[in-house]
């Protein structure tokens, strides 16, 4: 009787992502209270805030909780433009420093994935544990460190490719009526160019068009090497800008 081979050691599980976990966690919760709400904007008391952080306003009666950012001063008091509806905040609201600026999970694991305009999963499938996560991208490279457009890109599409051809790097605009293909287009492209990855960022777009172009237009094939940030016409306008934010600095 043969003995029996060794058994090779299971793997170990990677630390990376639950070291960028413990890196995120705020070991002191650092709070506030609303007390004045004029406009987009509120008024905190308590929070030592700087530009930029991240915080969350509670709603009144158990409500789902209101992302916000802060944006200015005014004396002792700190101003927060809530990236949400403020519907069910009272006064004396408790608000919550979240210590830190607002950070995008990068990396292969948001392939495939739909975020919305603070970079958080809204496909069901669960949350994101990536390795990485990126401050929201500002500002442009320099003028002298771009790339020059020397290479081709192919589409997918022979009839761009023959007469329309585009380069690598290159902006490219997609202009027509509404209900002409536009998205159809864009789908085709992002499921037949030349390219690793794809981030398709859907701004302003009809709530119902987003399934539809995730699922029909776009397809398993098309969604396996793309991220797509949605963010659409019914929700605020200042998180639109987010979501543009968020999909550059994905890419």
């Amino acid at each position: 009787m043969l003995p029996d081979a060794p058994v090779a050691p299971a793997p170990l599980p990677s630390l990376e992502r639950y070291r960028a976990l413990l890196e995120n966690a705020m070991p002191m919760v650092v709070e506030g209270r609303v007390r004045e709400v004029v406009g987009l904007l509120a008024e905190v008391d308590g929070i030592p805030g700087r530009l930029g952080e991240m915080c969350r306003i509670e709603r009144a009666h158990g409500g789902t909780d209101i992302e916000a950012e802060v944006v200015g001063f005014k004396g002792d008091r700190t101003l927060v433009m809530p990236l949400g509806d403020l519907h069910g905040v009272q006064a004396g609201a408790r608000v919550v420093a979240r210590g830190g600026l607002l950070t995008v999970p990068v990396g292969p694991e948001v392939l495939g994935r739909v975020l919305d305009g603070l970079g958080r999963p809204i496909d069901g499938r669960g949350p994101i544990l990536a390795s990485h996560r990126q401050p929201r991208a500002g500002g442009s490279p320099h003028v002298l460190e771009r790339s020059t457009i020397t290479q081709p890109l192919s589409t997918g599409i022979r009839a761009i490719d023959g007469l329309l051809t585009c380069g690598l790097g290159q902006r490219m605009g997609i202009f027509a009526g509404s209900g002409v293909g536009k998205s159809t287009v864009l789908a085709m492209i992002a499921r037949g160019a030349s390219t690793d990855v794809n981030v398709i960022a859907l701004i302003g777009e009809r709530g119902r068009e987003v399934r539809e172009f995730i699922e029909r237009d776009l397809g398993a094939e098309g969604l396996k090497k793309s991220v797509v940030v949605c963010v659409t016409a019914d929700q605020p306008a200042v998180l639109r800008v987010k979501g543009a934010f968020v999909a550059t600095t994905v890419a």
